[in-house]
């Protein structure tokens, strides 16, 4: 295989895997030879060598394939001068500017782990560059965003709407007053799409800004990679050159010692710096178990806001949302309101769920070529109606327990004693055992981490309560009826 030959080669790889991709990962890559069904090639680190091995070895196999070459595998090693065959087979002119870029360049420094930092163009290209190029450079190193999660998309309601109003001003890349930002919520808030939200519109507002988002455990994956290649000069200083940084499900890193100790030094030097910080996890700051406590101390530090379960007109007004986005890719297929009222009312889990019932609904009705009606829908959603009328879910009882007592959902597993907290948790606690299934331990830990024993002793004590308290044991039935209806 000759270099023109691999030239049409990363043409065609570009085109599959994108061209950010090709650009991070690909085109630092030098052809070497492709002898006895061995295609060899070298990298310019041992990181993108061990990256392009694990994640784009079989794509560039196929694709050498298919000039019809003999190639059976891919072998790549590390060495100098890597980098350049791939631009200059394309005619572009060989050097760093087209192959990996010298180390302490503005242009390496716009770089994670080898792959561009969203917004990090050079003089101003981003601005200029049309709609698909802004596109391909969101595709950031730590995971890509999902075009779906943008600020059109997300319905705003009571449950969400601060958490909507502090992600917007992040979003504006002015300068905030609180720093980070910490977003927290049960699965299905809404949490992991206004991150995505808040990336996406950084990109239209500030496409000088350099923004990396990523998972917690992605953080974790190249922290250790670091360690074990020996690069953790670069690592520091690679997520130290961001502007804003934005780390989802950060739970996860909690009782990872060393990442945990990275994490803080990172989070500390940006904050040093005046970058913005985002943050998002399931449960507030000191409720995450095995967390550092300065690390939560830091997370505090800034704002700290709580995406509560959603309410009916939330549900319902996503539902609507989600039934206009999928219409045209279900052409002829009518749902009615009062079809999206009964779901509404029905499904109260989370918004995965409730998306997954409409999404069934639609492909039911292209098969049938009918419109759905009520009856069709208890139909073909027995199974998910069932799972909700059999279950009633600890979390949804702590959450009507706290919306009944005007009390935060954090309280409700937090450590508080004061008698205006305790006494609704402990009411809480004795719901979930008379109403779900769940042992005293799983209820314990569902509660904060406790004990077996403090379970026992409120179900003890509600009980006594309720026999000679006539208005708790008016507000025990009044919540359970709420449960079960």
């Amino acid at each position: 295989m000759t270099n023109e030959t691999w030239g049409r080669v990363c043409e065609d790889l570009a085109k599959t895997i994108g061209q950010t991709n090709f650009t991070a990962w690909i085109e630092p890559l030098e052809f070497d030879a492709l002898e006895d069904g061995v295609a060899r090639f070298r990298a310019p680190t041992t990181f993108i060598r061990s990256w392009v091995a694990r994640n784009y070895a079989d794509q560039i196999r196929h694709h050498i394939a298919r000039t019809g070459a003999a190639v059976e595998r891919i072998e790549l090693s590390v060495g100098p001068g890597a980098g350049r065959p791939a631009a200059a087979s394309r005619g572009a002119r060989p050097g760093p500017e087209n192959g990996v870029p010298r180390r302490g360049s503005a242009a390496a420094e716009a770089r994670v782990d080898g792959a561009p930092l969203a917004g990090s163009a050079p003089d101003g290209a981003a601005r200029a560059a049309p709609a698909e190029a802004r596109a391909a450079r969101t595709e950031l190193p730590g995971g890509a965003l999902d075009p779906r999660y943008t600020f059109d998309t997300f319905v705003v309601g009571k449950p969400n709407q601060l958490a909507h109003a502090a992600a917007r001003r992040v979003a504006e890349g002015a300068t905030v007053t609180f720093n980070p930002l910490f977003l927290y919520g049960g699965v299905g808030l809404g949490k992991t799409h206004l991150m995505h939200a808040i990336a996406w519109q950084l990109q239209q507002a500030r496409p000088d800004l350099r923004v990396l988002y990523l998972s917690a455990e992605q953080f974790m994956y190249r922290f250790v990679q670091a360690l074990r290649e020996r690069e953790m000069i670069e690592f520091k200083e690679l997520f130290r050159a961001v502007d804003v940084l934005m780390v989802d499900d950060v739970q996860f890193i909690a009782g990872k010692d060393g990442t945990q100790e990275e994490f803080f030094h990172t989070f500390n030097a940006l904050v040093d710096q005046h970058k913005q910080i985002v943050i998002s996890a399931d449960r507030a700051p000191v409720e995450i178990k095995k967390l550092e406590n300065r690390i939560a101390s830091r997370l505090q530090s800034g704002l700290v806001v709580d995406l509560h379960p959603t309410d009916y007109e939330l549900r319902l007004g996503i539902l609507q949302q989600k039934r206009d986005q999928y219409a045209e890719s279900y052409a002829g297929v009518v749902i009615r309101d009062a079809v999206l009222e009964f779901l509404a009312h029905r499904i109260t889990t989370n918004v995965r769920v409730l998306e997954g019932a409409l999404i069934k609904l639609f492909a039911f009705g292209s098969f049938v070529g009918k419109e759905v009606t009520l009856e069709m829908t208890q139909e073909c959603l027995s199974d998910i109606l069932r799972a909700s009328d059999r279950k009633v879910s600890i979390e949804e009882i702590q959450r009507t327990v706290a919306e009944h007592y005007h009390m935060r959902l954090s309280d409700m597993v937090g450590p508080k004693r004061h008698r205006t907290i305790a006494r609704p948790r402990q009411m809480a606690m004795y719901l979930a055992k008379t109403l779900t299934s769940r042992s005293l331990p799983e209820i314990g830990r569902r509660f904060g981490g406790r004990d077996h024993t403090t379970v026992m002793h409120a179900v003890k004590r509600v009980e006594e309560l309720k026999a000679k308290d006539t208005q708790i044991a008016e507000d025990l039935e009044l919540l359970r009826q709420m449960l079960e209806s």
